[in-house]
Formats: structure tokens, sequence, C-alpha cells
């Protein structure tokens, strides 16, 4: 059950892996997202005055950032913007147009994780990431990108435990009733990329009845991206 103590606990939980690991703060990007706005609402309470959201466009929907605005004035969170288009476009033009788009749109939480371990290594803060459970056993997320960090305060919540906490951070109406999705290129949602709904991945977690279809790709997104939810495999000498 989520409720103020489920809350409480992540708080306590932030506080002491930020101090345990010497560091002072949070460091986030706030990217309009419901999962970015849970985070802001949990690292606000945990640390008032050094909790820090970025706000990087790259090719993005400016509505997005009026969203991570809302969410920054809501939690009363100091925020930076550090706008990665010309830095995306010089990246594509000094190697090549690849015709995957898939590759080009992953350069883009590459860029934002490198520029969060920026700021984080520059005022001692920790990164710490949106990532939730559902899309972490899909794979749903790019390597070295949201991946890419200090702390993952949510992967124990499937998406629907992540709006009931927005719930009761008191979240912004328009961010919980917005579509869920990455923002890699225009009109992009989570579910539509998916091929199915959170609801339905929450039955297959819960053992309820799901589609073959849909139970056989589920199973094949978790198989073919566990290379994701672990170091990489290593050569060991005999």
């Amino acid at each position: 059950m989520i409720n103020e103590q489920t809350i409480s606990e992540l708080v306590s939980w932030l506080k002491d892996s930020v101090n345990n690991a010497g560091a002072k703060g949070i460091v986030f990007g706030l990217s309009g997202g419901i999962d970015s706005a849970v985070l802001a609402g949990i690292s606000k309470l945990a640390f008032p005055n050094t909790t820090l959201g970025i706000i990087m466009p790259s090719h993005s929907n400016p509505n997005d950032e009026v969203d991570g605005l809302s969410v920054a004035e809501c939690f009363e969170i100091k925020t930076e913007k550090v706008d990665l288009t010309s830095v995306y476009d010089t990246l594509i033009d000094s190697s090549f147009d690849s015709s995957n788009d898939m590759a080009k749109s992953n350069i883009k939480p590459r860029l934002r994780m490198t520029t969060l371990y920026y700021y984080a290594q520059s005022n001692n803060y920790l990164v710490c990431s949106g990532s939730n459970k559902s899309e972490f056993y899909l794979g749903y997320f790019t390597k070295h990108g949201d991946s890419g960090t200090d702390l993952l305060p949510l992967i124990d919540f499937t998406k629907s435990e992540i709006y009931e906490l927005a719930r009761l951070l008191k979240v912004p109406a328009q961010i919980i009733e917005k579509p869920p999705s990455a923002g890699l290129w225009e009109g992009q949602t989570d579910e539509d990329e998916m091929g199915f709904s959170y609801k339905v991945l929450e039955d297959y977690f819960d053992g309820r009845e799901v589609p073959e279809k849909i139970r056989n790709k589920i199973e094949n997104m978790h198989r073919i991206s566990e290379h994701k939810r672990n170091y990489p495999n290593a050569y060991k000498r005999i």
C-alpha cells in the first residue's frame, strides 16, 4: 500500500544514501514527466536546500519545459536549464547521420546523463534517476542514459504506484494527466512504443491473465534487455 509512510521511508533512504556517500544533495533531470515529478517531490523533502533539477531540452517539445518548471514551482526547487540541442547537432554533424532513428534518439538521454554528472561532481551531489519498476523490468530505458545514475529511489514502484505517490505529493494535475513519454521524439508515448499498457504489464506482474502474445512480448523484452540491468560481462582468466 502506498501511503505517507511510504514517502517517509523513501525520504529516509535518500538521506541515508546521500549522507553515507559524503555528498550534500541531489541532482536529477527535470523532464516534465510523472517520474521526474515524483523524484522532485521526494528529493525536496529529503534535501530542502540542496536539490537541483536540470532542464535539458534537445529538439524537445516546449511544453515539457513548461511542465518541468511547473513542478519546480510546486516544490520550490532550484532549477537550471542546459539546452543540448546544438550539442546533439554537433555530434551528429561530426560523425554521420545514421539511418537508425533509435540510435540517434538515445544520444539525448546519454548527453543528459553527462550533464547531470557535471553538475553532481561540481556540487558534491549524487545523481538520481526516476526509472520505475515497470520500465526497468522491460529494459525500457537508455543504457548509460537514464540508467547512468547513483541512486534509483523509484525502482521498486510500478507505474500505477508512481501515480499514487504523485497524488500524495500533490504533483500538478497536468503532469499526472499527460500520457507518459520518454520524450525521444515528437508524439512518442511509452505505451504506444511498448505495444501494451502499463495496466497489462502490472496484470502480468500480479499473475493475472494476459493475452499470450503480450505475455510473450513482455518476457522477450525482459530477456533481451538483461544486459542493461547488469554490469558488463567481464572475462576472467582460468
